[in-house]
Parts: C-alpha cells; structure tokens; sequence
C-alpha cells in the first residue's frame, strides 16, 4: 500500500501535492466550501487521476494525532492487492433502510471483504442505514464507518462521491481481494448516573415520553442550567440505551419544544431501558487505547502498517477539548508509528462491538478500522 497525506488549510496545501498516478481512493474530510471549489478539486483530480474520491463534512478532521477544522485533510491510497468499488446515492427523505439495501446489492461481489460507510449524519435514522446493509450483505463482511459531522451546528451535513455533493446521500466503498487483513475496534468510557427509566412512548428514532412523562421535559430536569444549549449540549449527557442485553450508547440529534420530544441518531425502542451518562476524561481516553487494542487482535500478526481509520463523536471531543488530541496519541503508541492514521468526528459511528462481527450504531465512542494487505 502507498499513501500520501495532505492538509489544504488557510488557502494552500501545507506541503507538495504528490501525485500517485495509480492511487485507487482518496479520503477527503473537511469543509464543504472546499469542495466546491472547482481548482481545489481539479488539482486533487489531476493528482489522482484514477482513484475514487469520497468524504463528507465533520466535527473535525483527523491527521496522525492532530485534529483539524476548516480544512480538507487528503489520504490518497493505492492497493497492491486489493480491488475497491463505491455506490452512492441520496435518500432525499424517503427509506434510509431501502436506499442502503439496494446500494449494498449492487456492491456485493465475490470477494467482497470490507464496507466502509460514509452518510448523512442529520436527517437520518443510522439504525435503518445498519439494517439496510446488513440486510444485503453477509455476516463476513466488516461494516464501519460514520455520520457526517457539522461542528457542533447540528444543521447541514454533505457526503461526496467524485462530482456528486449531496445532503442525504450515503457512499458505499467496497474493498475486494484475499490479501486483505482488517481490524476493529469500538470503546465509549462514559460513566451511567440517576436512575433507569422505561421508554414508555417512541417512534423509531424519536423519544416522546420516558415512565410516561415528557422525554424532553425530564431530560432539562437533569440538564439544570445546561438545558438551555440545548440540542448541542445534550452532547455532553448522551443515554445508554438497555435492550435485550445490550448497552449502546445514543446521542440527540434535536429536539422538538412542541410536543416534547428528543430525536436521537439511531432506534429508541419502546419497552427498552435507558439512564443518563457523564464523561470521564480518563475513562475515554482509556476506551480509545482498548479499541485501538481490540483493531489489532484480528489482524495478520505479521502486519506493522496500513491505515488506521479513527471515527470518534463529537461529544468526545467537546468533553475532552484541550485533551482531544490525547485520545489520538494514545491510539498511535497502541498501533505504532507505521500506520497511515486519518478519520473524523462524527454525528455517529458505525461499527460492530468488540467482542461481535455485526454492526451496529454507536455515539460517543472511539471507533477504529485497521486495515492493511499480507505481503507474503
């Protein structure tokens, strides 16, 4: 594998453009006026003349162990041994879970070992988007991937594929080939508070009442004076979501002042158990360095090098703030110095559990992809 990293911040490119003539995928985060810009993209076009260009608008963009905004941060690869195809289209507010099965029909193929997802991260259900995929493709195939991010904004988030820049659009990428050796990794590190509380009335991803009373009214009771930022600093106080035995962790999306509903990024089924969760700066640092652990278990063990792709929430990066970059240097002293380490932050990651091959929607977690070629 070849990689060539840039940054285009403050109107230049922080070092030569290098071209690889043959690169197969260029992984392009950031800012959304950028990518407009037709001599920005022409450049990166002539560079990389081949590869298939995908990526989406975050809450940060990540570098080795340094965070970005504003910018547009380039990962141009080229594969010894392995094949990639991508699909992309917009849901444009009809099924996220039929748009989601059909691209993952087209895309599935022998050989197919790997899905990396990028999607719209705001007016989205990242339930339906896991369910859709994994309706179509089988237990082998790793699915990761993120939500776009829109800072803390919460207003417009865009996916591109190449020319296409879209609001609801979902990008597929599918990575083909024996040689391929993949990892993953997903940690939160928040602590549970308060008492549980049933979901007593929901719709899909929409919470209107927790033990009959109005979701959103019970949740400012606990927020205190930080109710009034909401829905941005509901991300400090996601909820862990308790359902047939499993915990995962959910963040709000918005809220609805009318009718006193939250709405979350992926399913908040009714019968289901919730209870409000705080950060622990420690504990999240430590959850990255657990993922980065766990992205290197499955692995060939012969493998030191590849990319390394981190997706972390936004919510981690408010809680940390001046510490952020620490979650990501913990991650390269766990994988080392020979990886090509790029991601963002996001509205929500896609990846399955530790101990699990099915994926799921996560918030507030570290979520790490290891992915390199055998070479013998």
């Amino acid at each position: 594998m070849k990689f060539h990293q840039n940054v285009y911040l403050s109107g230049a490119w922080q070092q030569r453009l290098e071209s690889i003539e043959n690169a197969d995928l260029v992984l392009l985060f950031g800012n959304r006026d950028y990518i407009h810009n037709q001599a920005i993209m022409a450049q990166i076009s002539l560079c990389y003349p081949k590869a298939e260009i995908v990526g989406c608008t975050t809450s940060g963009e990540v570098v080795d162990t340094n965070i970005y905004d504003d910018s547009l941060c380039l990962t141009a690869i080229e594969f010894a041994h392995t094949c990639i195809a991508v699909k992309s289209a917009p849901f444009n507010g009809g099924s996220t879970k039929a748009v989601a099965q059909s691209l993952a029909e087209d895309l599935f193929q022998d050989g197919l070992k790997y899905v990396m997802v990028l999607s719209n991260g705001h007016e989205i259900n990242g339930t339906d988007l896991v369910n859709g995929l994994q309706a179509s493709l089988p237990e082998g195939v790793l699915i990761t991937g993120g939500l776009a991010g829109d800072g803390i904004n919460f207003t417009e988030t865009l996916v591109w594929h190449n020319d296409a820049v879209e609001l609801g659009q979902i990008v597929l990428v599918g990575f083909y080939g024996d040689k391929l050796s993949l990892g993953h990794g997903c940690i939160g590190g928040w602590d549970a508070f308060g008492p549980d509380r049933a979901i007593t009335k929901s719709a899909s991803n929409v919470l209107y009442e927790l033990d009959n009373v109005p979701a959103l009214t019970l949740y400012k009771k606990y927020l205190g004076p930080h109710a009034a930022d909401l829905p941005s600093s509901a991300l400090l106080f996601p909820l862990v979501l308790k359902i047939d035995g499993k915990r995962m962790t959910r963040t709000i999306l918005n809220i609805n002042e009318q009718d006193g509903s939250m709405i979350f990024a992926g399913d908040v089924p009714e019968g289901a158990v919730v209870q409000l969760m705080r950060a622990n700066t420690s504990k999240l640092i430590d959850g990255a360095e657990i993922a980065a652990e766990h992205a290197l278990k499955n692995i060939n063990p012969c493998q030191t090098n590849g990319l390394a792709l981190l997706i972390s929430c936004v919510g981690r990066r408010i809680v940390l703030a001046d510490y952020c970059e620490e979650e990501l240097a913990v991650v390269k002293d766990t994988l080392g110095e020979q990886w090509t380490y790029t991601g963002f932050y996001s509205y929500g990651e896609l990846s399955p559990m530790v101990d699990s091959n099915s994926c799921a929607l996560h918030n507030q977690t570290m979520t790490i992809t290891t992915i390199c070629e055998i070479d013998e």
